[in-house]
C-alpha cells in the first residue's frame, strides 16, 4: 500500500491546527478544477478566497481541506491562517526528506533550467520538482508540502515581482545547490536597477545549507557581485560557474543551431559530453551547461544527465514549436513564445528566429514588455534594429508600450499595430498561407498567450470543418 502524502495528525503537528476528523491525502491542490482524487484543498486566500470552493474540493474527490475556519462538515485541519499553515508544512516536508535540493532563479532561463533538471532528477531516481511556474510566496511552499518522503532529488523555481521576496523563499528551501542563470532587464520597475536585480537575484544563497553548492553564470557582467554576495550569504559556499569563458566549470565548447533544434559540445569539469535537444538557441545551451553541472554535484555523472537531456522540448510558451494546419488548406508553422518578455529573452527569441531560413514567409507577433522600469520607451524601441535583421513579411503589435516600437520601425517593414492582442486575430487569420512561421512573443498580461491559443482554436475548428466536409463527400460517393 502507497504510504499517503500527509495523514491529519501530521498536518497538526507541523502547523499548530486542529482536525475536525482524521483523514489521509496524497496530494495538495489550491485549485479545484485541476485537483485529483485524494488531494487536501488548500484553501488560500488570494484574488479569491479558497473558502468559497471547499464545497467543490470535496465534490471533486479532496479528503481533506487546510482552512482558517471550519467549512461544513467536511473533514479539514483548521488554523489561524492558511498561508503561513502551508509555510509550515512545506518547512515539515523538508526537514523529514534527507533529498538534495536545488534552487534557481534568474532574469531568464530559470523555468527551463528547473524543467532540465527535473528530467535528470527523474531519470535518476524518485524526484520532485515545483510544477509550472511555482515560484511564488504560495507556490515554494507548496511545492515543499508536495514533496515525498522518499525523494532523492527535488529542484525548486525561486521567482520575485518585488525587493525582498526571494531570501525567504530561499530560506524554506535551504538547498544545497543554489543557480542564478543571468541577470538582466526584468522586475526593473519593482527594483529600480539591474545592480537591485543582481542583489534581489544573489538572494537565493540566502538560505544554502553549509558548505553548499553556488552556480553562477561566468560571463555575467554580475558574476563578481554575486559571487561576493553568494560568499556574504554562506561563507563555506563553493563558487562554481557555467558559460563560455574558458574558466568555466561547465564551458560551452561549440553550439550549432539550426531552425529546429540545437546542438552543443559541453566541458562539464572536464569531461566533454554532446547533447541535441529540440529547443532553438545559443541560450539553450548555457540552460544546458548549469543543468547538467548541478546534476553532478548531486551524484549524476555528466554523460548521463546529457543523454536524460536528449531530444527535450521548452516548457509551454517558451519557444515550442508547433505546425498548424489552416481552415484552407497546408500549414504553418506556430512559434509560441508568449509566457513573458524582456529585453534580453525578446533579443534570444530574435536570434533564435533568424535560423528559420527555409521558411516561406516570416511574420512575428509581439506584445509589450511589461516591469522593465523608466528604460521601458527605449528598450521598445530598439527592438527595431533586431526586427531590421530578421525582415519579416509583417510585424503584429500589441499594447500601449509597443507604440514606441511601431514609430521606430522602417516604412520598409509592414506593421500593424493594436491596443489589445485580441484585436490582431482577425488580421492574422487573412495573412496566413501555407509554409509561413509565426513567432508570438511578450509578457504574460500582454494577452499574446491567448493570441496563440486562438490561432490553435481556429485550426483545430478548419481542420474538424474540412474532416466533416471529406466525411460528406465520401458518402455521397458511396451511395452513389
Amino acid at each position: 500500500m502507497t504510504k499517503p502524502l500527509w495523514t491529519s495528525a501530521d498536518i497538526e503537528a507541523a502547523t499548530g491546527g486542529k482536525a475536525t476528523a482524521p483523514f489521509t491525502v496524497s496530494g495538495l491542490s489550491i485549485d479545484t478544477r485541476s485537483l485529483q482524487p485524494g488531494d487536501m484543498f488548500v484553501a488560500l486566500k488570494d484574488v479569491r478566497d479558497g473558502h468559497d470552493f471547499v464545497d467543490n474540493a470535496f465534490e471533486a474527490g479532496a479528503t481533506g481541506a487546510l482552512t482558517s475556519r471550519t467549512v461544513g462538515d467536511h473533514p479539514q485541519v483548521v488554523t489561524e491562517d492558511v498561508l503561513p499553515a502551508l509555510e509550515a508544512l512545506g518547512i515539515a516536508a523538508r526537514a523529514r526528506c534527507a533529498a538534495i535540493r536545488s534552487a534557481v532563479t534568474g532574469s531568464v532561463g530559470k523555468t527551463s533550467v528547473k524543467e532540465m533538471l527535473a528530467q535528470i532528477y527523474r531519470a535518476a531516481g524518485p524526484a520532485h520538482w515545483s510544477v509550472k511556474s511555482f515560484n511564488n510566496h504560495w507556490g515554494v511552499p507548496l511545492t515543499l508540502a508536495r514533496m515525498p518522503e522518499d525523494t532523492e532529488r527535488a529542484i525548486f523555481e525561486i521567482g520575485m515581482s518585488t525587493p525582498g521576496e526571494i531570501a525567504p523563499r530561499s530560506h524554506m528551501v535551504r538547498p544545497n545547490i543554489a543557480i542564478v542563470t543571468k541577470i538582466a532587464g526584468a522586475h526593473l520597475e519593482g527594483l529600480g536597477s539591474l545592480d537591485a536585480v543582481a542583489q534581489e537575484k544573489a538572494d537565493i544563497f540566502a538560505g544554502l545549507e553549509m558548505n553548499g553548492y553556488a552556480i553562477l553564470p561566468a560571463d555575467d557582467d554580475y558574476f563578481q557581485a554575486l559571487k561576493e554576495r553568494a560568499l556574504l550569504h554562506c561563507p563555506s559556499a563553493n563558487i562554481l560557474t557555467f558559460g563560455v569563458a574558458d574558466s568555466a566549470d561547465a564551458q560551452i565548447v561549440s553550439v550549432t543551431v539550426s531552425g529546429t533544434g540545437t546542438q552543443a559540445r559541453i566541458s562539464v569539469q572536464g569531461e566533454l559530453v554532446e547533447i541535441a535537444f529540440n529547443a532553438v538557441g545559443h541560450h539553450w545551451a548555457l540552460n544546458a551547461a548549469a543543468a547538467i553541472l548541478a546534476a553532478k554535484l548531486t551524484g549524476i555523472a555528466p554523460a548521463e544527465a546529457a543523454t536524460s537531456l536528449e531530444g527535450f522540448g521548452p516548457p509551454p510558451g517558451r519557444g515550442t514549436i508547433e505546425t498548424l494546419a489552416l481552415p484552407s488548406g497546408g500549414t504553418f508553422t506556430l512559434i509560441d513564445d508568449a509566457y513573458n518578455a524582456n529585453p534580453e529573452s525578446m533579443r534570444a527569441a530574435f536570434a533564435a528566429f533568424r535560423h528559420r531560413t527555409g521558411d516561406k514567409r516570416q511574420f512575428l507577433a509581439l506584445g509589450e514588455m511589461l516591469e522593465i522600469g523608466h528604460e521601458s520607451d527605449a528598450e521598445h524601441a530598439a527592438l527595431s534594429t533586431e526586427i531590421e535583421t530578421i525582415q519579416p513579411e509583417a510585424v503584429f503589435l500589441a499594447g500601449a508600450n509597443m507604440k514606441h516600437l511601431s514609430d521606430a520601425l522602417p516604412g520598409t517593414i509592414q506593421q500593424h499595430y493594436a491596443v489589445k492582442a485580441n484585436d490582431l486575430i482577425e488580421l492574422l487569420k487573412t495573412q496566413l498561407c501555407s509554409g509561413d512561421v509565426l513567432l508570438i512573443k511578450g509578457s504574460n498580461a500582454s494577452g499574446m498567450g491567448r493570441l496563440a491559443n486562438r490561432l490553435r482554436e481556429w485550426s483545430a475548428a478548419g481542420q474538424q470543418s474540412m474532416e466533416r466536409v471529406a466525411e460528406s463527400d465520401a458518402g455521397v460517393s458511396n451511395a452513389v
